[in-house]
């Protein structure tokens, strides 16, 4: 593979008439935790939904590990190697932690639907090494009392390390994070960045997150995106953005953006 991990190049959409992202330029790097920020309505989260495939650009290319998935279908983008979160929680809510988690795993096995239905040879290995794959995730993120819960009883903190989990068995080259922190308070989201600096060690993968909690993304990033109205209107190291002019008119009204230096 040559250049960045995921490239992004004039990306632009429109609903209705309303561009909600106008010719967007972005990068991730293999390695690198970046960052996707800006006011409510900037675009941030319609970025996330064409890289996932979930909406069709007017115009732009995606590229990952050199492959266009620009036109993909939505469904072998996990195949490829990218796995999401929801800002809202997208879980099989009837269903246990253990089982959220083997749904995440047989999006990328071998074997398909039919294999499976038909209980062909290797199926039940097939199965064991999911399981055990899982309980490993399970234990990792300090899920494993919560193994054999329906996820629905869980609280919305759980809830949101059962859907990363779930992201996290399907081997992921990129993991996209949308509002990773919603809901949690300073000392939960501190964790949570320790948890994906983790995370990104020991799975060896790259990370691209959506958020507003300005200190959580400041502190957890390596580089930062800043889009407003659709538009990018800022990049570069933490340290750059938060003083650039243009993004601190950009977030007038929106206190969060003043973070200390420490």
């Amino acid at each position: 593979m040559s250049g960045p991990l995921l490239e992004i190049t004039g990306l632009t959409i429109s609903f209705g008439g309303l561009v909600a992202v106008d010719g967007v330029d972005l990068s991730v790097n293999t390695g690198e935790i970046v960052g996707l920020i800006g006011p409510n309505g900037a675009g941030k989260t319609t970025v996330f939904n064409c890289i996932s495939r979930f909406y069709e650009p007017m115009s732009g290319t995606i590229r990952f590990k050199d492959r266009d998935i620009t036109r993909a279908r939505s469904h072998d983008i996990v195949r490829f190697g990218i796995a999401r979160t929801f800002q809202n929680v997208e879980l099989c809510r009837s269903m246990t932690t253990l089982e959220n988690l083997l749904v995440g795993e047989h999006a990328v096995m071998r074997g398909g639907a039919i294999r499976d239905g038909l209980r062909l040879r290797g199926v039940g290995a097939d199965e064991a090494r999911a399981t055990a794959r899982a309980d490993e995730m399970l234990d990792f993120l300090g899920l494993t009392g919560y193994r054999d819960s329906v996820v629905s009883t869980l609280p919305f903190r759980l809830q949101k390390l059962v859907e990363l989990g779930r992201a996290l068995v399907s081997h992921p080259g990129l993991l996209l994070l949308d509002e990773p922190s919603a809901g949690a308070d300073h000392r939960e989201s501190q964790g949570l960045a320790d948890l994906i600096r983790r995370i990104r060690e020991r799975f060896d993968l790259s990370v691209l997150v959506v958020e507003h909690d300005m200190s959580f993304v400041m502190g957890l990033c390596d580089r930062l995106y800043v889009l407003d109205f659709g538009r990018r209107i800022a990049t570069g190291a933490p340290s750059d953005v938060r003083r650039n002019p243009v993004v601190i008119e950009a977030y007038l009204g929106e206190p969060d953006l003043e973070v200390s230096d420490a």
